[in-house]
């Protein structure tokens, strides 16, 4: 479900109309957080960390409004529940786009993943359909080879794309902790800074949870 903005009213009219005007209204920030505790949980309980965290960067997701809010047809539109279109790495080192379904309860959103991730990983090509393209999704990727420090994403310049992309990179050892690089790449016209620190601090909650 979604609902229409109405933009006469709403205290960012001046910010959406600004930077939707822009060649380029993404912006990127890279910052770690703690998953030390969740890494130990996932290898105590045998769970999938890949899945844990996916699962905890949605829940945090849906509790940030503004990584809710999606333009369309000109218009803001902020939707209820928010998904996730996942690249899903194969044996041969290609990828295929996944659609993975929010679901509250981990145990429930983890075992439809493993059903999806697995269709995926017995096929071959991009796997990019009407479904992949949905707009009340974020999409992710995981690096779990690269500690990176910035990142870029590829992605068509036409003023039509306005879902937030979350990338998270190997999670290393540093001064007793666990780190996991996150980068949080977002339409400027409906998400700032603070917004993305809401999501991040989000994030951590529930990763220490």
């Amino acid at each position: 479900m979604k609902k229409i903005l109405d933009l006469s009213t709403w205290n960012r009219r001046e910010h959406y109309a600004f930077f939707s005007a822009l060649s380029e209204p993404f912006h990127g920030i890279i910052a770690d957080v703690d998953c030390t505790k969740a890494y130990a949980y996932c290898k105590q309980e045998q769970q999938s960390f890949f899945l844990y965290y996916l699962h905890k960067t949605l829940k945090a997701i849906n509790q940030t409004q503004a990584m809710r809010y999606r333009i369309e047809d000109q218009q803001v539109v902020i939707y209820d529940t928010i998904h996730v279109n996942a690249t899903i790495s194969r044996a041969d080192q290609t990828f295929g786009f996944c659609p993975i379904y929010f679901k509250e309860d981990f145990a429930e959103f983890a075992t439809a993943a493993y059903a999806a991730m697995q269709i995926i990983k017995e096929s071959s090509g991009l796997c990019f359909n009407d479904e992949c393209a949905r707009n009340d999704v974020i999409h992710f990727s995981a690096m779990p080879w690269i500690k990176f420090s910035g990142i870029t994403h590829a992605r068509q310049l036409d003023g039509r794309d306005s879902v937030p992309k979350i990338s998270v990179g190997k999670c290393a050892p540093q001064n007793g902790k666990m780190l996991m690089p996150v980068g949080t790449f977002v339409h400027h016209g409906l998400v700032d800074a603070y917004h993305v620190h809401q999501f991040l601090e989000k994030l951590q909650k529930e990763l220490e949870a």
